[in-house]
């Protein structure tokens, strides 16, 4: 079966404008007070909201109806816009607001979005379609995994992250991961006197770099594969990159999680 993201994506964009928050409202205020039923506002609205519109309309009812049509115009050619702000807003640091003013068909739509998070479903939706092709074509870039012997729960868990964050386009965290997969690996394969050389010498505390500077070491001891350490240490290099230097290419990210999976296969060779 083929399936047509772009399809998919259309979709939801008009779904998204035909169903944008507070555009109904709009449309619904302007068609009564329109076509003389504004009286019929007062069994929805609260009193005090029904009397302020009913005193604007008086004033002036030709510029209250077109205002109220522009706003469900502007609800629903600005709503994608505002899914993505209102996404963002939780995503990163925010600045006190400098006095900045909100536009009132936004200040509409986020009050009436309150229960039901129709802008967060929105952004959420698109943001994960436009992701599609791009993970299928970051996952043709590898192949299974395949080992010999199990690990644990935790590295499975670990690396299956590190995977979909590659996937997924957050490359810092995927090297990031991919340096704690092999950290549990590594644990969990340590011969119980350099377990417990490394407990007594880092105190539950040992980092991938600890880890490797003891294994290379006593690489007889471990009986771990000779090239294990080489390419081991590449992704330590990665993930310390990772966390201290910035953000990762998207090269960087592939590079680092396909030698992860090189040195669990060469870890659990056996």
């Amino acid at each position: 079966m083929s399936i047509d993201v772009g399809r998919l994506e259309d979709e939801l964009l008009e779904m998204s404008a035909e169903g944008a928050p507070g555009r109904e409202f709009c449309e619904a205020i302007s068609e009564l007070a329109g076509t003389g039923r504004f009286e019929r506002l007062r069994e929805v609205l609260p009193g005090i909201v029904y009397n302020e519109l009913w005193a604007r309309y008086q004033q002036d009812p030709v510029a209250f109806v077109a205002g109220w049509r522009k706003l469900a115009q502007e609800m629903r050619q600005g709503f994608i816009q505002h899914a993505r702000q209102r996404l963002t807003s939780l995503t990163r640091l925010q600045r006190a607001s400098g006095g900045a003013e909100t536009p009132a068909w936004q200040e509409i739509q986020r009050a009436l979005d309150g229960q039901q998070n129709d802008l967060l479903r929105a952004a959420i939706a698109i943001e994960l379609l436009e992701m599609v092709e791009p993970a299928v074509f970051r996952a043709t870039h590898l192949r299974e995994c395949v080992v010999a012997s199990a690990s644990s729960e935790d590295a499975d868990r670990y690396l299956d992250e590190a995977t979909r964050c590659y996937f997924y386009g957050l490359f810092t965290a995927c090297a990031v991961m991919c340096r704690s997969v092999l950290e549990e690996a590594i644990k969990q394969k340590l011969p119980a006197a350099l377990t417990r050389l490394v407990h007594t010498r880092y105190r539950n505390t040992a980092t991938l770099g600890n880890l490797l500077h003891e294994v290379n070491n006593n690489l007889q001891l471990t009986g771990f594969a000779a090239d294990f350490p080489r390419i081991a240490n590449q992704v330590n290099d990665a993930g310390k990159k990772a966390v201290h230097q910035g953000l990762l290419s998207e090269d960087e990210a592939r590079i680092c999680l396909q030698n992860a999976r090189r040195a669990l296969e060469l870890l659990l060779c056996r």
